[in-house]
């Protein structure tokens, strides 16, 4: 039961003063004197217990049992039919010319403040059971960190050295970019990652054979992977590792990144914590602090879906080893 914070008395204290005065034979004086409350207090609660008994010692709501300008029950049901269709606070103040404090405070009291997944499908969470039953897999690119001398040593600018002239004759600096392979276990969240020179099929080909030995030697044993729609994926050159390797390979649905969630998360996590958060002076500086930072998320990172565990714990519990 939620009391009020300055309360004198509570159910069980108010129950001790009618007892007091009906069974003792305390004065209401007395009685009110030894629980500290006023008399008008203690004759409050003695009638309230001589009317309704011990329901009557519970607290009651302080809300007046009238309210002159309530809102119309029928216009709330309008309120939250159209917050379930997304509809934002002021667009339904609009649409039924209420003011937007009202409706405000409607769909608060509803709770449906907060739009969210409000209306939409329900995210469909899964985790598998076992290690290597499910690896997700997937590339990031990442533009290259331009550096070097400037044109007080070579005599060129640094935004010139690689540039080339495009059809309208404008000079454009060309620096490509690096691609990040990734490779993160469903159950535990053990993740293998490498910066690469591209994209292309043979390139991914040369990482899922790594990232499977890199599995192998934690004692995960790979079932099945999953990418998205990438040409890279879609290959034959994969489809024939995927063979070789004995690993079932699945694909997302078109234009639902959702189904290979757990890649697109561990991707934002490395970008904050590797790639755009600290200051690097070239790319080779950035892909050499990879490795550390790997090791970091699988050995120290605690994640919340694990229980506040780390990948490489939540992977010795499940194949019950422990050091």
């Amino acid at each position: 039961m939620k009391i009020h914070a300055n309360a004198r008395t509570c159910p069980n204290a108010r129950q001790l003063l009618v007892d007091r005065i009906e069974r003792d034979g305390w004065t209401i004086q007395a009685a009110s004197e030894a629980a500290g409350i006023s008399q008008r207090t203690a004759s409050k609660w003695l009638a309230r217990w001589r009317s309704e008994g011990a329901a009557g010692l519970v607290d009651r709501s302080s809300a007046p049992r009238r309210v002159a300008n309530r809102s119309d029950p029928q216009f709330v049901v309008a309120i939250r039919a159209l917050r379930r269709l997304r509809f934002s606070g002021p667009q339904i103040a609009e649409i039924l010319d209420r003011p937007t404090s009202t409706v405000g405070a409607i769909l608060k009291r509803s709770g449906m403040g907060r739009l969210g997944r409000l209306g939409l499908q329900p995210a469909v969470r899964y985790e598998r059971a076992r290690p290597g039953e499910l690896i997700h897999t997937d590339i990031k690119k990442l533009g290259r960190i331009s550096g070097g001398a400037g044109k007080q040593v070579t005599g060129v600018a640094r935004n010139q050295r690689r540039a080339k002239t495009d059809s309208a004759g404008i000079r454009r600096q060309i620096i490509g970019w690096d691609c990040v392979h990734i490779a993160i276990d469903d159950a535990t969240r053990l993740a293998y990652a490498e910066v690469l020179a591209d994209e292309k099929a043979a390139t991914a080909v040369g990482f899922l054979g790594r990232a499977v030995a890199f599995f192998e030697r934690h004692g995960i044993h790979v079932e099945r992977v999953i990418t998205d729609n990438g040409s890279a994926y879609v290959s034959h050159a994969h489809a024939i590792a995927c063979r070789h390797l004995g690993i079932r390979h699945l694909r997302t649905r078109p234009y639902r990144p959702q189904t290979n969630g757990k890649a697109e998360r561990f991707i934002r996590t490395m970008l904050q914590g590797w790639a755009y958060g600290p200051i690097y002076g070239s790319s080779t500086e950035r892909t050499r602090a990879l490795d550390g930072w790997l090791w970091h998320y699988n050995h120290r990172r605690r994640h919340h879906a694990l229980g506040r565990q780390t990948p490489i714990t939540r992977l010795n519990n499940l194949l019950g080893t422990y050091s």
